[in-house]
C-alpha cells in the first residue's frame, strides 16, 4: 500500500453516478484502499473502509467520500444551481494513468488539432493564444483564464466553427473545471467538470459531468459527445511515459502552450501532493 500524504488524504473523492447505485453493494479502490458502499436498512449509502466509516455526500449526481479529514467542501458550482441548466453525468471511466496526469491533460488545449481533429480543434489552427494564470481562494484554486481556441465543434449543440473562449479551473488536486463559450447561450457559458478518482497512483477512474444550457440534444447524445472525447483523451494518457505525473522541469520540458501545466504542477509541488507523483 502506498503512502499518501496528507493534502490528498484530506480531499472529497466521487465514487459513482448515485444512479448506478442499484445494486446493495459494490467495491471499488480509491488510493490503494478497497472501499465498501452499501445501504443500510433505512436505504442510506453508507461507504466503509475495513470497519471505518467514511463521510458520506451525493452532490452533482454523484457519491463522494474521503479517507481524512476534510478541510474543505466539495468544490462549488453555482452555476449547478441554475434551474434552466441540465445535468449531465457522463458515467465513470478507468484509465491506466496518474490521476493527476488525467487532470493535467484537460488543462491542455495545444492537443485539440492532432487529438480530437475537427472536433475541438482542426489545422492549420493550432496556435495557443497567451492566456493568464492566477491563484484564487487564498491559494486553494488555479485558475487560466483569456483563454480562446478555434473549434470546427465545441459542443453538440454547436452547428458551425466558433472561436471558444474558454478558463479552466482547478479547484483541488483531482478537480478540474472548464468554463466555455455555451453555442445555444452565447453571453453564457457551459460548465464542464472533470472530478477524478485516484484508485493507485497509477491507476484512476474519471467522472466527467456537465451542466449545460442545452434544451435540445437528447442526454444519450450528450454523454456519447463527451465520452468519445474522453477516449481519444485516454488513448494518449495510457500511452504517456512515465505514468506517474514529474513534478521536476528536468523530466519534460514545457512550452509556453504549457503554462496551465507549469502552474499546477508548482501548485501540487507547494501543497505538498506526493499521491501519482515521480518521486
Amino acid at each position: 500500500m502506498s503512502t499518501v500524504d496528507s493534502e490528498t488524504l484530506s480531499q472529497w473523492y466521487p465514487l459513482a453516478m448515485l444512479e448506478d447505485l442499484t445494486e446493495p453493494h459494490f467495491q471499488t479502490m480509491l488510493l490503494d484502499r478497497f472501499i465498501d458502499v452499501s445501504r443500510d436498512d433505512q436505504g442510506a449509502l453508507q461507504v466503509l473502509c475495513g470497519n471505518r466509516s467514511l463521510p458520506v455526500r451525493e452532490r452533482y449526481g454523484y457519491l463522494w467520500t474521503s479517507l481524512g479529514e476534510p478541510v474543505r467542501d466539495i468544490p462549488s458550482i453555482p452555476e449547478a444551481e441554475e434551474p434552466d441548466r441540465r445535468l449531465v453525468c457522463c458515467g465513470s471511466i478507468a484509465v491506466h494513468s496518474s490521476g493527476l496526469r488525467v487532470v493535467e491533460n484537460f488543462l491542455d488545449m495545444a492537443h485539440f488539432p492532432f487529438v480530437h481533429t475537427n472536433i475541438l480543434g482542426a489545422e492549420p489552427e493550432t496556435e495557443v493564444r497567451r492566456y493568464q494564470i492566477e491563484t484564487r481562494d487564498g491559494g486553494e484554486e488555479i485558475w487560466a483564464t483569456d483563454c480562446t481556441f478555434f473549434q470546427p465543434q465545441a459542443a453538440l449543440s454547436a452547428s458551425g466553427s466558433i472561436l471558444t473562449d474558454y478558463t479552466y479551473r482547478v479547484a483541488a488536486p483531482f478537480s478540474t473545471l472548464l468554463y466555455k463559450t455555451c453555442p445555444a447561450s452565447p453571453e453564457r457559458q457551459d460548465v464542464i467538470a472533470l472530478f477524478v478518482q485516484p484508485m493507485t497512483p497509477t491507476r484512476s477512474r474519471a467522472h466527467p459531468v456537465m451542466f449545460l444550457i442545452d434544451e435540445a440534444s437528447p442526454l444519450e447524445g450528450l454523454v456519447e459527445f463527451q465520452q468519445f472525447i474522453f477516449l481519444q483523451d485516454r488513448i494518449i494518457l495510457e500511452n504517456q511515459r512515465p505514468r506517474l505525473m514529474p513534478l521536476d522541469g528536468k523530466y519534460e520540458i514545457p512550452t509556453m502552450a504549457d503554462r496551465s501545466s507549469v502552474a499546477y504542477r508548482r501548485w501540487l509541488k507547494a501543497k505538498g501532493v506526493t499521491y501519482g507523483v515521480l518521486a
